[in-house]
Formats: structure tokens, sequence, C-alpha cells
């Protein structure tokens, strides 16, 4: 209950007219008039009907104390039984809480960063959107159920908008430890087939000595090195990147029995591999009008280190010229088939064939490089037909189709087989998909019996025109037509043949991006995309391995001859494995140091300072006995000066909801009009007498 005005008049108003009659009420005093006693309590009385006294007596309801529970769902509460006891401690606390009149409880699920690529446990960040509709005096306390690995702990220990204590109740095990590794220094990109390095450390957390641990170096799923480290100390490992382009280099340290979780055993490094200039070597049997067609575009690339000889002049041609003028240097045939062979990325024999510049040995030598991984182009010619074709040679031994002595010489549209159209190295070539080819004619091919390897291209009455096949560790391609200097002039509009030539050369040089079988994976955002190149015309579903070791299966669906891909989407970050029939691959989803799995162990330290400071207390839910258990819970009134290290303490709020106001004014009705009457009438009963 309260008094309050309403005034009749503006208080100035009222103020001047109190005043007269202060001054008249004095005066009369002072004079002793009689009844001035009388008149005084009568113009007091009517001053006080001017300004109106309201008494006010208001309804107000007890508003309730707000509880927010932080539920802590980040992915390091994945492990062991982690979420069974956040959830069990939410039950047990909604009914503890429950028992206590005017405490409301909030349940708020926080810490998955899911849209980060560096995820980490936000418990905190979100406390105060999810509590904003809340005045901060509503608010009792905050318990949160974590693993203690926190990352948005502020610094002066203090929640914003909240003054209440904090509280947090750890789950996990008192006595775990765990065994994690990390990347200290390591490289951004690297030289293919060069040596790199990188250094690492093994961490093991909770264990007070450890021995050394194996650590495993993969690059691209392949075994590249194994060594010791001692946990604790740096460590320097070596490898080398196999191929051009992006490389996953996978570093795992073996397991400890019982650890808490081998999530953190693996890490995962993206490296770009840079080829130095690849070193080609071509050789041109004579001078044609297709010649330099491979010249300029060898020589356009920047990549390559181009050696280019041209047999101007037969060895059995005689006709006097001396030996010193025939060329402007020597032909070092034993220098480039012998010394130095295996220094070449590649050979391209172009129209060459065999008149004794070459010793018969150095075809062997040059067949027993590719079966070592070389690689040969022959881009043949009506010489290739001939008695003197190098098909002829011990060369044979790896030429996916020898010739049958004739050749084709009537115009045609080189075509793309089915095969053609499904292998990287052609499809998609400008102007194939119209009939005939958006392309000029040749006119003429060799022809070969049927070849091994893989037909991508046809002459004509569907002969063989582009041969790709694998011999050994190396690759051959055989170009049955010289006639690819037609595009290059643009003759009947010309043709792709600049991309050919190309995709032709970086597939002999092994590159990934043309490989006709592969599989491949790569992160767009929270996606994993999937690509899986096949000759074939189905393939089975992907499996996706996720961190935790759980499999998801993903249909491929062709999106273009020989290509089928699909997408998953992923729910954690970290490295997942794809596989595809007999191949697999890996991809890493959002940063490979992600706060979330550098520490994975349960701890009570990194709340207790805000806990401390806020008048709250931090315990393990386990203490031991493999059940949970929570504090009790103490209530209080007004701040909160002390904690109870064996009590929850909530602050009560002393709120209140207004639901209604009665009003009575003092000298409104006949009451006040009595009041009146009676002073006034008093007044003239005392001039009576």
């Amino acid at each position: 209950m309260s008094i309050t005005f309403d005034p009749l008049l503006s208080l100035s108003l009222i103020a001047l007219l109190a005043l007269a009659a202060v001054a008249f009420a004095g005066l009369g005093l002072y004079r002793r008039q009689r009844g001035m006693v009388l008149r005084t309590i009568a113009l007091a009385l009517l001053v006080g009907a001017l300004i109106n006294p309201v008494i006010l007596n208001e309804e107000r309801e007890p508003l309730s104390t707000i509880v927010a529970i932080a539920a802590d769902r980040s992915q390091s509460q994945d492990v062991g039984d982690r979420k069974a006891q956040t959830d069990a401690a939410i039950d047990q606390l909604k009914t503890a809480l429950g028992r206590f009149s005017g405490i409301e409880t909030r349940v708020i699920d926080a810490g998955r960063d899911t849209g980060s690529d560096t995820p980490s446990t936000m418990l905190f960040s979100n406390l105060a959107s999810e509590l904003e509709d809340v005045p901060p005096s509503r608010i009792g306390a905050v318990i949160s159920i974590t693993d203690g690995q926190v990352h948005d702990i502020p610094r002066d220990n203090k929640l914003s908008g909240i003054d209440a204590p904090v509280h947090g109740m750890i789950t996990g095990k008192p006595d775990e430890f765990d065994r994690r590794i990390e990347i200290v220094k390591a490289p951004r990109f690297g030289l293919v087939d060069q040596e790199q390095e990188l250094t690492l450390r093994v961490v093991d957390d909770g264990v007070a000595q450890s021995a050394p641990a194996e650590v495993t170096i993969r690059v691209n799923g392949e075994v590249t090195n194994r060594m010791d480290a001692t946990p604790g100390e740096n460590r320097v490992a070596r490898f080398r990147l196999p191929r051009a382009g992006n490389n996953i280099l996978e570093i795992a340290v073996a397991e400890i029995p019982g650890e808490v979780t081998p999530i953190n055993n693996r890490v995962v490094q993206n490296i770009d591999g840079i080829r130095e200039n690849l070193r080609v070597l071509l050789v041109s049997g004579e001078p044609h009008a297709g010649e330099r067609a491979w010249r300029n575009l060898l020589k356009s690339d920047a990549s390559v280190d181009l050696i280019h000889f041209t047999i101007l002049r037969p060895p059995e041609k005689q006709d006097g010229t001396p030996i010193n003028e025939l060329s402007l240097i020597a032909f070092p045939t034993r220098e480039l088939f012998v010394d130095k062979i295996k220094d070449f990325d590649l050979i391209i024999f172009d129209r060459y064939q065999h008149r004794g510049v070459l010793p018969i040995l150095y075809y062997d030598n040059i067949a027993q490089y590719v079966k070592e991984g070389g690689a040969l182009l022959l881009v043949s010619g009506p010489e290739h037909a001939g008695a003197e074709s190098i098909a002829y040679t011990p060369l044979s031994t790896v030429l996916p189709a020898m010739p049958t002595g004739g050749m084709n010489e009537k115009p045609f549209f080189p075509r793309l087989s089915d095969l053609g159209n499904r292998h990287p190295v052609t499809r998609g070539l400008m102007g194939a998909n119209s009939e005939p080819p958006h392309w000029g004619r040749w006119f003429r091919s060799v022809t070969v019996n049927p070849p091994e390897g893989n037909i991508l291209m046809d002459g004509p009455d569907k002969s063989p025109l582009l041969v790709l096949n694998r011999n050994g560790e190396g690759r051959v391609a055989m170009l049955l037509s010289d006639q690819g200097w037609l595009w290059a002039r643009g003759f009947e509009g010309g043709g792709p043949h600049v991309d050919l030539y190309r995709r032709i050369a970086h597939w002999l040089m092994k590159e990934p991006a043309l490989e006709e079988e592969a599989l491949t994976a790569n992160s767009r955002g929270r996606d994993i995309e999937i690509n899986r190149q096949t000759l074939g015309k189905n393939v089975p579903s992907a499996t996706v391995r996720a961190p935790d070791g759980k499999t998801s299966e993903v249909t491929l669906t062709e999106t273009e001859p020989g290509r089928f891909t699909g997408t998953f989407k992923t729910a954690a970050t970290g490295l997942y494995e794809v596989r595809n029939g007999d191949f697999t691959t890996l991809v890493h989803v959002g940063a490979v140091d992600a706060p979330e799995f550098r520490q994975m162990v349960s701890t009570t330290e990194k709340l207790a300072p805000m806990a401390r400071d806020s008048r709250g207390i931090v315990r393990r839910l386990d203490q031991g006995n493999g059940t949970v258990e929570l504090p009790q819970i103490l209530t209080v009134r007004g701040q909160v000066r002390v904690s109870d290290p064996d009590r929850m303490v909530i602050r009560m709020t002393d709120e209140t909801e207004l639901k209604g106001v009665t009003s009575l004014p003092l000298f409104a009705g006949f009451m006040g009009l009595g009041l009146l009457a009676l002073a006034i009438g008093s007044t003239w009963w005392r001039e009576g007498r």
C-alpha cells in the first residue's frame, strides 16, 4: 500500500494558494484572532483536497527464479558414455529443481559448433541470446554439464548479463588418459618426388610416463614411412609427394589401450604437389608439315623443358657432303637413350623409322624405360607401315598395336569410340557430340592388328586411331595418323588439336585428373563431393567412414559419360574415408587443427576460476563408482557472498509481477465533502460564540 497524489489544479497554482493560506493563517495567529486555529485547519484541508491524495493498493505475484542448464553437445561429448551422463544429469536436475516452488528450469543445448570449419566447444556464447528475455535479477544460477573442455570462457570469468553462480558438472571419468598427435610445422606445397620434411609431436594427456610411440605416415593412403616418437618431443618426418596437385598427408600414432578416443590419433595435412619442369624428348624422323604442331604445343607450355631433334638427312643418303656440315650439333644418341634416358618424363617419336640412326640396343633401352615407369608416344605416318618401322625393333615389346603394312588413304572424320566418350583424355572434346563431328577431316591412317589397351578414337571404317595402354609401370600411346596438323592449320574449320595433344601428353605423364579409373573426394564447406571416374557403365555405392567410425552409403549418379558423383552431408569435422570397390581416398572436413580435437580428456580445471569468482562449484558427475551423482541444492536470497563446496547455491529472485492496482482518493466522495463541510462549519460555529 502506498499514497500518491493526483492534483486537481496545476501544482504552481496550488502552491500559490497554499502560500496565501499560510500567510493568512500566520497573520491571524500572530494577532491572536478568535477562531484562527479552526480556520487554519480548514485551509489545510482545502489545500489537501486540491492536491487530491490517493491511496494505492498493488496486487503483485512473485516471479519464478530461472535456472539455466547449459548442456554441452559438442563432438567431444560423443566419446564414451559422456552423452548418457549428460542426459541423466539433466533428468536428475529437472526432478531436483522441480521440488522447489518458484524455480523454473531452462535446458539450453549448446556447444555443438556445426557451422564452422574449426569446431570448438562454444558453451557460453549463446547463453545471452537464449536468456535475453530474462532480467539478470531473475537468473538464479547457470549449471553447465560438460566435459570441461570449453573454448569460449570469458577472460574476466564473467558471463555478460548474468550475475549468478556458475556451476560446472563434469562428465567423463577422473582417471581418463588420451594420446594425440600434433603437426608442429608442415609445408603447404612441395616438389613432386623430392624429399619433404615436417615436424610432429606426440602428446600423452593424463599419462605420467610414456614409452616411444610408433608413428605411421601415409601419402594419399599409401604408407611411406614408419618411425618412433617420444611423447612430448618434436620429431622430424620425411616423405615424398607422388603427384602434382592436392596430396593428403596422413600421420597416425599407435593407440594406447583404454585411451579416451582414437579420433585424435590421426591428423592430416593437405599439401599441393608442384612438378619441376617436365622434360620431354621429341624426335622427328623427317621434316614434315605436322612437325611444328607438336613442337609449338610443347614449347608453349611453361612447365615443359623440350629437347627436339629432327633427322634432316638419313645416313644412307650419300651425296658427298662433309660430315662436319651435316648438322649444327651431333645427335647425342648415347647420352639421350642410355646415360640420361631416365631423366625424361616423356619420349615422343614423330614419324620416326629405323634407319640406323639409333643402334638396335637403344630400342631395348627405351622399352625397359617404359616398363620401369617411363612414357612413350608414337605419332605414326606411312613410314610406320613400311619395312623400316620401329614396330619391328625390340620396341615392339611395349607397343599396344602392330602394323599390318597397309594404309587407309581416304577422307574420314576422326570419331570418339564408346570408350573415348568415357575416358577423360578424350571426353568432352569440343565438336565431338555432333554427327559428323564438328571438326575437319583427316586423309590417312595406319592400319594395325587388333590392339591391346583402350581405343579412344576411330579412323575410317572404325579402325583404331588413338590407342592408350599401360605396360609395366609405364604408359604408351599411339596416334595412328600424322594428319593432326590439319586441325592446327584450320583446315575445314580445324579441330581441338591443342586439347587432344595436351591431354595425351599429360595422361602419359600420369596426371591424376586424367586417370581412367580413379576415386576422388573433396570437401565443399560441410559437404563431401565424391567423384568416381571409370570406363565401366555402373559403379556400386560409395561407403563413407566418419571420424567416429560410423559408416554411411552414398549413391553415385552418372553426371556425364564415365563420371559418377554423389554428395555426403557431414555432421562432424574430421578425417573421412571414402571407399568404392577397390579404391579408397581420404578427405578432411574443416580445419585440420580444430580446437575440439586437441584435448579430449575431461577436466575440472578450466571452469574452476569462473565458478570460484561467481560463488559456484565444479565437480564430476561420476565420482568413480560409475553412477551420476549431483550435489545438494541450496537456495538463498539476496547477494551470494560465499560458496558451499558441497552444494549448488541458487540465488532466489525477489522480482514480482504487477497483477492489479486499487486506488482510493481521500477527498473524493461523501467522506471528503464531509470533512470540508465540518472544517468550514466549525469556523462559523466559533465565530458565533
